[in-house]
């Protein structure tokens, strides 16, 4: 089988170090394999995702040479490629969950559940309690006179387990590490595990690249794939760029943003640097994306989060 990465961006503003380095290690693990590479714009939430920043993001990939096969701008038989564009594919996902006697209502709030009787994690993530799930018919047609109800998936009690492809060995009990988690918000809109899965299966993607903060919600893709019928692609994770102070970056970070990095490097250099904090750059000269292939392997790329040196960009 031919691979298919993917870059799958959400345009909620202007790239930043983190969204390249993503971009850069899904580009060459697919291209190593003499594979192609698929662009999708998750855009699920428009208001947070105008178009506008998901026409400049693509025009960002393409100055700093991360082409792609599929996409935007070289359209496939699987299109449309922004997720905003797909909700059709989404409802009959749901519906098939639906007829499967899996999904019900929830009419929790986020105040709600993060209160302190709401069971939560040791890095302080809420483990959704079930408060809805046994919800009469009739209790739940009263409550949505008064809310409309965010839709969740009846998780199985029982482990996934999964090798990633970069951090090794992965386990989680969803029952009590994660619990019954969301299709639909209460606002209509899917949520990412569904969209993702639905998205990445229908494309034939074969290898996801992204990173660690999402290991977490691994296990609940594959329910997913597992449920929906659906072959899962291969995932890979990869350490998270922290700032130099060490905070995570985010595009409220300026300097870390492409659009302040334009004006002070060329694509090369920018690459250079960010194979170099990855670890198959012996240095940080400059680089072009066909240039580091040549180097390119997952085995060089640290397991732990990476603190961008002070001045380094």
């Amino acid at each position: 089988m031919t691979c298919l990465g993917r870059f799958a961006p959400s345009p909620s503003g202007r790239i930043h170090l983190g969204n390249i380095l993503c971009c850069l290690l899904a580009w060459l693990s697919a291209r190593q394999k003499d594979g192609r590479v698929l662009l999708r714009i998750e855009d699920l939430d428009t208001a947070r995702c105008p178009q506008r920043y998901a026409r400049q993001m693509e025009a960002d990939l393409r100055w700093l040479g991360l082409d792609w096969d599929v996409g935007p701008g070289a359209e496939g038989p699987d299109g449309p490629y922004y997720q905003s564009e797909r909700t059709a594919v989404y409802e009959a996902a749901l519906e098939t969950l639906e007829k499967m006697g899996l999904v019900y209502p929830c009419f929790c709030t986020r105040a709600e559940l993060h209160a302190a009787s709401a069971p939560h994690r040791s890095d302080g993530q809420t483990v959704y309690p079930g408060t809805c799930r046994d919800l009469t018919a009739a209790e739940a047609a009263e409550r949505a006179k008064k809310r409309a109800p965010a839709l969740r998936l009846r998780v199985p009690a029982e482990e996934i387990a999964f090798r990633d492809g970069h951090m090794g060995p992965q386990r989680q009990r969803l029952d009590t590490e994660c619990g019954d988690f969301l299709l639909r918000r209460s606002d209509g809109l899917f949520a990412y595990q569904l969209a993702v899965v639905v998205d990445d299966a229908a494309m034939g993607v074969t290898e996801v690249v992204r990173g660690a903060d999402l290991l977490d919600s691994t296990p609940r893709q594959l329910l997913l794939y597992r449920l929906l019928g659906l072959r899962a692609p291969e995932f890979y994770h990869f350490p998270l760029l922290l700032a130099p102070d060490g905070r995570r970056l985010s595009k409220r970070d300026a300097d870390a943003g492409l659009d302040v990095l334009r004006e002070r490097a060329a694509p090369e250099e920018i690459l250079g640097k960010l194979a170099y904090l990855a670890g198959f750059n012996p240095s940080a000269a400059p680089k072009s994306t066909w240039a580091l292939l040549a180097d390119f392997d997952w085995d060089k790329v640290p397991r732990e989060d990476v603190r961008i040196p002070e001045g380094l960009f």
